[in-house]
């Protein structure tokens, strides 16, 4: 079970800020492109915590989890106002797969480690595209699998709020953000290939 799962649990909390971006205006689609703002917002600020100062860790775990706040909120902005729609929804996940990029990218040229950077990202991607493909092909959008995006988000905030105070190395010569980087990594093409074979297995 993954936190992708959770979110008709929260929209109760979400009422607040949709009824507020809704008073003043701003579409649905705005709040994508806020919350992809932050997205690079927090790469930059995953950069310097590596080469600038770790408080900026801080910062970018703030920044990761407001991006995933408002990816949330965008989707209940768009109901509220019933304004849903196929070119939305294809806005949405564009920015969300650039703002995977970006932020893994932050991490890894923090860190000065772009060969994990790689690893982690092709398997963000793969996750994600696993995800859309198996609605390409007639069946449903599948969110499953050992690690979603809400996950990924999450994990990769609190190791940001960790990585401050724990930023020396770590086992094997690995930052704490190293080992995140080896662990979307794993992760990710472990539920790429979940997700590949869930639909395969649909489509038999």
């Amino acid at each position: 079970m993954t936190l992708d799962q959770l979110r008709p649990y929260v929209s109760r909390f979400l009422d607040p800020f949709v009824r507020g971006f809704d008073r003043i205006g701003l579409t649905p689609d705005g709040v994508s492109v806020i919350a992809f703002g932050m997205a690079v917002l927090a790469a930059v600020a995953f950069f310097l915590g590596g080469h600038a100062s770790p408080v900026w860790y801080v910062v970018a775990a703030a920044l990761v989890f407001l991006n995933g706040w408002l990816d949330i909120v965008d989707g209940a902005l768009a109901r509220e106002q019933e304004s849903a729609s196929s070119a939305g929804d294809l806005l949405d996940h564009v920015l969300d797969r650039y703002a995977d990029i970006v932020v893994i990218a932050g991490l890894a040229a923090g860190i000065e480690h772009y060969l994990l950077g790689f690893l982690a990202v092709t398997g963000v991607v793969m996750t994600s595209y696993l995800g859309t493909q198996a609605q390409a092909v007639g069946l449903d959008r599948v969110y499953g699998g050992l690690v979603g995006r809400a996950d990924r988000l999450a994990i990769i905030g609190v190791v940001g709020f960790l990585a401050y105070p724990l930023e020396g190395a770590a086992p094997a010569g690995l930052t704490i953000v190293g080992w995140l980087l080896v662990f979307l990594a794993v992760v990710g093409h472990l539920t790429a290939l979940q997700r590949f074979a869930y639909s395969w297995s649909a489509l038999d």
